[in-house]
């Protein structure tokens, strides 16, 4: 979950590979997967579509425990506002959702007004104010 994601766990990303154009994806889901590889797309085994996910650098270390990289992948379900625009996440996000477009290695992303479903206030849009949420 994007809330439970900390600096340190995407320190070592290096790069993101995007299965498909993000552009117009008001949010993507991300998670912290444990996977065998530092590289490498990783299965995908939830309903829906992977969107994307995280390279890591030779620094990266496996868990002591099961000698796996912890990795972020985005992905999107069924049900999310790309493909059911007026279904239940129409004026929402789901709480691991982040906005594609505030995502860099290293950088967790966060949720924008935009990813939440609406547009900005009026008030907002005449100050020219975008606030992260």
């Amino acid at each position: 979950m994007s809330s439970l994601i900390t600096e340190d766990e995407v320190s070592h990303e290096t790069e993101f590979v995007w299965l498909e154009d993000i552009a117009d994806l008001d949010y993507v889901r991300q998670s912290l997967d444990r996977l065998p590889t530092r590289k490498g797309r990783p299965a995908y085994h939830r309903d829906g579509r992977m969107v994307g996910y995280a390279l890591l650098g030779p620094t990266a270390k496996p868990s002591r425990t099961s000698g796996t990289f912890r990795r972020r992948v985005f992905w999107l379900l069924p049900h999310d506002r790309d493909t059911e625009p007026d279904g239940l996440y129409a004026k929402s996000a789901p709480a691991e959702a982040v906005d594609p477009r505030t995502l860099e290695p290293r950088v967790k992303g966060y949720k924008t007004e935009r990813s939440e479903g609406g547009p900005p206030s009026t008030a907002m849009q005449q100050l020219g104010i975008t606030l992260p949420l």
